[in-house]
């Protein structure tokens, strides 16, 4: 994915790097997540945890879906592929990715 095809491109999750399942999901206290798939950050603040790569945990790498999608974060619920968010995200990463500069996770 380049950076222009990132900002014209309708985004779908079957065409893409799954940037979203690098950036970091704060638990709210109604998600009813496993306790196998969550972590304190540096803060205290409970998040999804993340694996030696960045991805969350719950990622089924195998398939590049969500392990747990029908107890998957209340955030993950609300991010709207091809939204707006979705689309600056994906272009950031395109760009990044352009410009020879690593991933960071959000």
């Amino acid at each position: 994915m380049n950076a222009n095809a990132a900002a014209t491109e309708k985004a779908q999750c079957n065409h893409c790097d799954a940037v979203c399942c690098r950036l970091t999901v704060v638990l709210m206290a109604d998600d009813d997540v496993p306790l196998r798939f969550t972590t304190r950050n540096a803060h205290g603040v409970e998040v999804m945890a993340r694996d030696e790569d960045g991805w969350c945990v719950a990622i089924d790498q195998a398939r590049m879906c969500c392990s747990i999608y029908e107890q998957r974060p209340a955030i993950c619920r609300k991010f709207e592929m091809d939204g707006p968010y979705c689309r600056d995200v994906r272009a950031d990463y395109a760009d990044r990715n352009a410009r020879g500069i690593p991933l960071t996770l959000y």
